[in-house]
């Protein structure tokens, strides 16, 4: 069954790793419902928030494979309630 989950990333770095997070959240787009990201330029920083529906396999792909980017930080939330989405 699937779950709803919220991944939150921060890129310490972004202009080093963006192309290689945009890269990896397009492969898993089946999965990715919606985005919001904030750049602060200033700090050389940007965070983005990614609602997830799909299998905790998946989840934990996508997840896994976003916190192997250097200078990615990654936190997942996911649902306990399963979803028929």
């Amino acid at each position: 069954m699937k779950k709803i989950a919220i991944i939150s990333a921060i890129l310490e770095e972004p202009r080093l790793c963006q192309q290689q997070f945009n890269d990896v959240v397009s492969s898993f787009s089946g999965i990715v419902k919606g985005r919001m990201g904030i750049p602060f330029d200033q700090e050389n920083i940007s965070v983005i928030s990614l609602t997830v529906v799909g299998t905790l396999d998946e989840i934990n792909s996508l997840t896994g494979k976003l916190g192997n980017i250097k200078h990615v930080l990654v936190k997942t939330a996911v649902s306990k309630k399963e979803v028929g989405l």
